[in-house]
């Protein structure tokens, strides 16, 4: 159980950052994502999540 708090505190961490360094680069970006049709954002959405286990997978092994 740590370990996801640790990781949900990563992911804030870098979702800070990205907010905190460039602000008007984020806003843009949300903008462009409201543009993408839905099956867009589902497929990158999956494809992250995908990256993402496999990443965990690989280094917990």
């Amino acid at each position: 159980m740590s370990e996801l708090l640790v990781a949900l505190g990563l992911v804030l961490a870098l979702e800070g950052t990205l907010y905190a360094l460039a602000p008007g680069a984020m806003k843009t970006a949300i903008r462009q994502m409201l543009d993408l049709p839905d099956q867009t954002l589902r497929t990158a959405g999956l494809v992250a999540l995908a990256a993402g286990v496999a990443l965990v997978w690989l280094v917990r092994g």
